[in-house]
């Protein structure tokens, strides 16, 4: 399970980063969609929903495995990769591997697979996971990764932390109200509920999560993010990608 609360000085550092295009007339306030790799099965469908409502998120993508059997950096999805960054949409880094940073050790950090392998990397090493991404995904699509990244489940250590600022990566998690619950059981979690208390909780400034696909859910959750974007939207907020401009 993920955690499921970015901390206050995540969502610091964020508020630090986070700028937009012009914001239209009237808006009653920012929000930032943020989706992360999955699955990949319902990506096409989220996009549509994007385009529909002219709603621009920023994706952290990790080389995940999807549910067609390959990996979400593969070749075979660049094509979808291009449309999204042709749509405006902006991008972060979810690590390599999509493994959990567990503990520090003496100037290094545990990577702990799903299966518990286990890894201990230095400096460089970390760099590499994060940068691995970058730079496939700007060969695949002739889009930059922005300097922005999210560690898988949010799992943090004083040492990611440290490491990640020395390869020129911040680190973005999510408000409390923007966890929209999509990797959550639906038996106890249905998503009239989800939907709901997102409406009513989501407040200006607030960083939503979601993700391309979850297998482990078996009413899926993403057909919400329309209804969802609707709701948001008549209530006045407007939406805005993350990017580097607190930096320049």
């Amino acid at each position: 399970m993920r955690m499921r609360r970015a901390s206050k000085a995540i969502l610091a550092t964020f508020l630090q980063l986070a700028t937009s295009a012009a914001e239209p007339a009237g808006c009653a306030g920012k929000l930032y969609l943020t989706i992360d790799t999955g699955s990949m099965k319902p990506a096409k469908d989220i996009q549509a929903i994007l385009r529909k409502h002219r709603v621009l998120a920023t994706f952290f993508v990790a080389n995940e495995s999807t549910w067609r059997g390959d990996t979400a950096l593969d070749p075979a999805w660049a094509a979808y990769w291009k449309s999204l960054a042709e749509d405006g949409h902006a991008f972060g880094t979810h690590t390599w591997r999509h493994w959990y940073f567990s503990s520090d050790g003496p100037d290094k950090v545990l990577y702990v697979s799903r299966g518990k392998t286990r890894e201990w990397l230095n400096k460089e090493q970390f760099c590499r996971e994060l940068d691995q991404v970058g730079q496939v995904f700007q060969k695949m699509t002739g889009t930059k990764v922005r300097p922005i990244w999210r560690a898988p489940g949010g799992h943090l250590t004083p040492r990611t932390r440290q490491f990640a600022k020395a390869c020129g990566y911040e680190h973005i998690g999510w408000s409390p109200a923007g966890f929209l619950g999509d990797e959550l059981p639906s038996g106890t979690h249905p998503n009239r509920v989800l939907l709901g208390r997102a409406l009513a909780n989501i407040k200006d400034g607030d960083v939503l999560m979601m993700h391309l696909g979850i297998r482990s859910r078996t009413d899926p959750f993403w057909p919400m993010l329309d209804p969802l974007l609707a709701g948001l939207k008549k209530k006045g907020f407007c939406f805005a990608t993350i990017n580097e401009g607190a930096r320049q």
